[in-house]
């Protein structure tokens, strides 16, 4: 996601200033995608160059930014949008693991041993903090849900990982019993 796309979506409704876009785009996204203001400003700044925002002098002489009617359109076509069938971009452990083949099945089945018992420690971490900050049923008004999302959402890829890192294994292995 663009930050770009995470501004218009919280324009939708309201006008905000540019700090308040920061806050409530951290808020929304469970804490785990920081914003320097700087770069809220930026953005703010190509999106009204763009014409998808209008920016305005508030009552106390701050900058009020509100969506367009382009704007409007552009954050459609976005929550229309489905990501593409690509690889992940810069996606450490495959590139790791891709590195690890060219010297030697051996080595490349160490590295993903270490993987593998990083990623369960991993695992185990993620499960333990969702069980204690946000037990079954504990959300009832949906404060805390995006965090509980994002724990969530790590979880879910710990789990991916591994299951790639045995698919991984047992390809190795094959051709390493095959040579």
């Amino acid at each position: 996601m663009a930050v770009k796309h995470g501004l218009l979506a919280l324009l939708r409704d309201d006008p905000h200033y540019g700090y308040q876009l920061k806050t409530e785009f951290e808020s929304v996204t469970g804490g785990v995608w920081p914003l320097n203001v700087g770069q809220v400003y930026t953005t703010l700044d190509r999106l009204e160059r763009d014409g998808l925002v209008t920016m305005e002098l508030g009552d106390d002489d701050q900058k009020l930014y509100s969506i367009t009617r382009a704007g409007v359109d552009e954050l459609g076509d976005w929550w229309q949008a489905v990501p593409a069938d690509e690889p992940p971009p810069r996606d450490e452990l495959m590139l790791k693991v891709l590195m690890a083949i060219e010297h030697g099945p051996d080595h490349a089945l160490d590295v993903l041993t270490r993987q593998r018992s990083a990623l369960t420690a991993l695992l185990q971490m993620r499960r333990r903090e969702r069980s204690a900050v946000h037990p079954p049923g504990a959300i009832s008004n949906g404060e805390g849900l995006a965090a509980l999302l994002v724990t969530d959402a790590l979880i879910v890829r710990a789990e991916a990982d591994l299951r790639w890192l045995e698919v991984c294994e047992a390809r190795i292995s094959t051709l390493k019993a095959n040579s």
